[in-house]
């Protein structure tokens, strides 16, 4: 499927990394297990934030929960340390237990101190309800699917309706798995950072493309359910710039602006989470002592607050376009945004 940007639709000012993804945040790989079988539509996407052994070697990290109507696991820990010891899971609501237990052991296989020596792990999983288009009582993600996702993960992944993003809704269309990078030159220093969503709210009435109110016009083409805003979002934002757990999580606020400018209020049943976490600094698990960490000045803020908004924007733009139209259970379909760009494009030459 195309990417907005391949269709002339160019989000904000600041230029992109080489593959316009999370991944170009070097040292981050992104994996999906899709399970596609009749009204089955799910699956698992694992982002993989840097390499080696992660618990061993954490990375400095933060969460912050725009609305907190989810499932998620290992944030409370996040809050409280400010690092990252795992890969982040993605899945639908039901599957949280089945992947925690997956990411458990596959952690266990990484390192032989966890749970002995070393104290236990903080897994981190994360949630959107795919229950329109996927039987979601039918939990037919298992824990050996994390495994699958995190060992499949590369720097060249797929977007739109995979893993995770199968069964997921944005807008009432098909969403998913969407994701953006941005350049930030600080003055000749480069820093990238990038995003990765999956995407699962929205009334079309509200969705805008580039500022373009293109839902209202979609809208009065498309026969659709009633609606109550009650979707969610997880947004992932990564960084090689030096950053401490404060300014990670001052990064995770801004990925609200990029949401709301695709057209969303944030409603009362929706669980927007966002994750940021910081590949220039390792925290080592054995480490005593005081540790010296290098961190960005926070007059650079504002460079890196437009490059999240801008990156989280495409992203849910592109779960869109980049998804096809998928029949679910009990004949419930959503359609591919792509159906619609005569109408995207109409209203944007207004």
């Amino acid at each position: 499927m195309p990417r907005l940007r391949e269709l002339g639709v160019e989000i904000g000012i600041i230029p992109t990394g080489p593959n316009n993804t999370i991944c170009d945040v070097s040292g981050v790989k992104v994996g999906h297990v899709t399970l596609d079988d009749g009204p089955v539509k799910t699956g698992v996407t694992a982002v993989v934030p840097g390499d080696g052994n992660l618990f061993r070697d954490k990375l400095v990290a933060a969460c912050h929960v725009i609305n907190g109507f989810g499932k998620s696991a290992g944030l409370v820990q996040i809050e409280e340390l400010g690092t990252i010891e795992t890969p982040i899971v993605l899945t639908n609501t039901f599957s949280v237990g089945d992947c925690l237990r997956g990411l458990v052991q596959y952690m266990l296989g990484q390192d032989d101190g966890i749970g002995r020596s070393s104290g236990t792990v903080n897994p981190v999983v994360c949630e959107c309800n795919d229950g329109y288009l996927n039987d979601i009582r039918a939990l037919k993600v298992i824990p050996s699917h994390v495994a699958q996702a995190i060992e499949s993960a590369s720097t060249d992944f797929e977007m739109g309706d995979v893993g995770a993003g199968k069964g997921m809704s944005c807008y009432q269309l098909k969403g998913g798995i969407g994701s953006a990078s941005r350049v930030v030159d600080l003055d000749g220093q480069i820093y990238t950072v990038g995003v990765l969503v999956l995407s699962n709210f929205g009334e079309t009435r509200d969705l805008l493309v580039d500022g373009v109110k293109a839902g209202r016009a979609i809208e009065a083409v498309l026969s659709q359910e009633a609606l109550k805003e009650q979707g969610s979002i997880i947004a992932v934002v990564a960084t090689d710039a030096p950053m401490t757990s404060r300014q990670l999580k001052r990064l995770c606020k801004r990925a609200s602006v990029g949401i709301v400018r695709t057209g969303a209020y944030i409603g009362h049943g929706s669980g927007e989470i966002t994750l940021a976490f910081s590949t220039a600094n390792r925290v080592s698990h054995d480490g005593k002592g005081p540790l010296s960490l290098n961190v960005v000045s926070d007059n650079w803020s504002n460079r890196f607050f437009r490059a999240v908004v801008e990156a989280t924007e495409e992203s849910v733009l592109d779960s869109m376009i980049c998804a096809k139209t998928v029949e679910g259970r009990d004949g419930h379909v959503r359609r591919s945004l792509v159906e619609f760009l005569d109408i995207v494009l109409k209203e944007g030459n207004r």
